[in-house]
């Protein structure tokens, strides 16, 4: 039998069938049953199933969530940069002096690409630099932020998070080739997180997605959408028949047209004339082809993966949830049986003897009971029985909430939950329990490196000429970009954290305030430092601290602006 091509239909069906029967059977109950599961306790659907009926009340305590939201918010919590350096050229501090000069030529607007001859250190440096700036305009452009957090979430609930970058044809960009009055420039990345249960490896057993032999991406789409973005792509009308939905028997009422259909994109590799790779995609849709091979004009896979823990010899991560669930339910159970043991005995019983009280008995306030018979019989008429005292479940479900939180690391000093009687050592114990994630943080880390990665591939692969917008201290400028000069770099990125969550806005301030006493800082280098939104426009506060400066003759500057600042109220004090 002969062996079908890369992007035969019936091929990437069978890859597709493959990727599905590994995924079942993950764990006990394969990925799929098990990420829903998890994602259900997650969110505090945690009697789901259970047929417990409505006549108790079904308690909760979300432990999960608890741990989730702190883990995820120490890992992803600190404001990351990332720097562009490529492989092979000296970046000395001299290196970096020329590239400063440089930026603020280019800023003013009298830089210029060299036509000819390839790059020297000094404009590779400088392009390194400006790519390091437009990293962050871009994401801002796309939301990274919200992105990392869905994928940190991703991770957490199913052990796997994935961020998809590909390019947007209709993207506006605002520039034009040949001024304002040119052709307009339109493309640039866009970026979706992708759910773990819709990617599937081309070997499972392989953590590195770059060396994947190939990458297929499930969506479900309606037929006709499906036939729409088929017939955009040329086929004609009895192929688009031959797209069907994945259910063959229609339910009553429903167009075939509104139905769901599976679209398979594949991802591969090949080499080129040159031996370098080239990524290469089709999409199907059963045995139709709805659009045929095509190059993505990169090199490198555009998915970048990030794993809560990773398991050996295997592409996906693992959640801690899986392994929280048992706690959560025992939890769950008890509280609920507490409950209902407080229902049930925190009133007395209630004893009558109806021969004596024949009238109905109720609990309204001022109730007259009839009572028939002597002193004797109207004494032991009514009678109250006192109900047990406590309940048997209290100690055992505050043990094992403090247990389950204590063996997650997430303990009173990390959840903020301890007295501040003594602020040093809360910072340590909270610094202390996060030193287990430290594994974690680092492989979030070079997540979104891969994506700085993919990103500058994207760059110099796709944009041409055009100009970069770029946002620093000189303002926003627009630094002149020719990517073709660049494309056979070795590009590496960085990751760069600016503080830890520890060290929150008040310890800054004071700080600031410690260095403007003693002279280190002057009143334009205390705003500058002052957290975002401590101080009413504070631009124009500089701004006017500058002018006075620049209207004295002589004098220490320095000390001037220091007296400025000096008169000026401080972000901790009261105006």
């Amino acid at each position: 039998m002969r062996e079908r091509k890369l992007d035969d239909p019936v091929r990437i069906a069978e890859e597709y069938r493959r990727g599905v029967r590994y995924k079942k059977t993950m764990g006990d109950r394969g990925m799929y049953e098990q990420n829903r599961m998890n994602e259900r306790f997650f969110a505090g659907d945690q009697w789901y199933g259970a047929n417990c009926g409505n006549e108790r009340p079904l308690a909760r305590y979300n432990v999960i969530k608890r741990i989730g939201d702190y883990k995820m918010a120490v890992i992803g919590g600190n404001p990351l940069t990332v720097k562009y350096s490529a492989e092979g050229v000296p970046n000395t501090l001299g290196d970096q002096e020329t590239v400063r000069l440089l930026r603020e030529t280019a800023a003013g607007g009298g830089y210029s690409v060299a036509k000819q001859g390839l790059p020297g250190d000094a404009e590779i440096n400088l392009v390194m630099s400006a790519l390091s700036d437009y990293f962050s305009v871009t994401a801002e452009r796309v939301k990274f932020d919200d992105l990392k957090s869905q994928v940190l979430r991703d991770a957490y609930q199913s052990g796997t998070g994935i961020l998809y970058t590909y390019w947007d044809a209709w993207v506006k960009t605002g520039l034009y080739a040949g001024g304002r009055k040119g052709t307009p420039i339109t493309g640039d990345v866009a970026c979706e997180v992708l759910d773990v249960e819709n990617v599937y490896f081309g070997d499972p057993g392989k953590d590195n997605i770059q060396e994947q032999p190939y990458i297929l991406i499930a969506q479900t789409k309606s037929v006709a959408g499906v036939r729409e973005e088929a017939r955009q792509n040329g086929l004609g009308p009895a192929e688009l028949a031959r797209i069907r939905a994945d259910d063959d028997h229609s339910p009553w009422g429903e167009p075939d047209e509104e139905r769901a259909a599976t679209v398979l994109t594949r991802f591969w590799k090949e080499r080129d004339t040159w031996g370098e790779p080239a990524v290469m995609a089709v999409r199907v849709c059963g045995d139709v082809v709805i659009r045929k091979t095509w190059k993505l004009g990169i090199r490198l896979y555009p998915l970048a993966k990030f794993s809560w823990e990773r398991r050996r010899g295997c592409a996906y991560g693992d959640s801690e949830i899986t392994y929280l669930i048992p706690n959560q339910i025992a939890v769950n159970r008890m509280l609920t049986a507490n409950v209902w043991s407080a229902m049930m005995t925190g009133m007395p019983l209630m004893v009558v003897n109806g021969d004596v009280v024949p009238g109905e008995i109720t609990n309204d306030p001022g109730q007259i009971l009839r009572v028939y018979g002597g002193a004797e019989e109207t004494d032991g008429a009514v009678k109250y029985i006192a109900p047990p005292g406590g309940s048997p479940f209290e100690s055992l479900i505050e043990g094992m909430l403090r247990n389950t939180l204590s063996q997650a690391g997430a303990n009173e000093a990390a959840l903020g939950d301890m007295q501040p009687n003594n602020t040093s050592a809360i910072l340590a114990l909270r610094e202390a329990a996060t030193l287990p994630l430290k594994p974690v943080q680092e492989r979030f880390y070079g997540f979104c490196e891969d994506v700085a990665r993919i990103w500058a591939e994207f760059w110099v692969m796709l944009y041409g000429d055009r100009k970069l917008k770029i946002v620093d201290g000189s303002g926003t400028w627009y630094f002149p970009f020719q990517a073709a000069r660049y494309r056979d770099l070795l590009v590496s990125a960085r990751v760069d954290v600016s503080g830890s969550i520890l060290w929150n806005e008040t310890q800054t301030v004071q700080m600031l305030d410690n260095l403007l006493e003693k002279g280190v800082i002057d009143g334009i280098q205390y705003l500058q430092r002052l957290p975002k939104g401590a101080v009413a426009d504070r631009d124009g506060l500089i701004r006017e601290l500058r002018a006075g400066m620049a209207r004295k003759d002589g004098g220490d500057l320095r000390g001037e602006s220091s007296g400025a600042a000096g008169t000026m109220p401080r972000a901790g004090s009261e105006q």
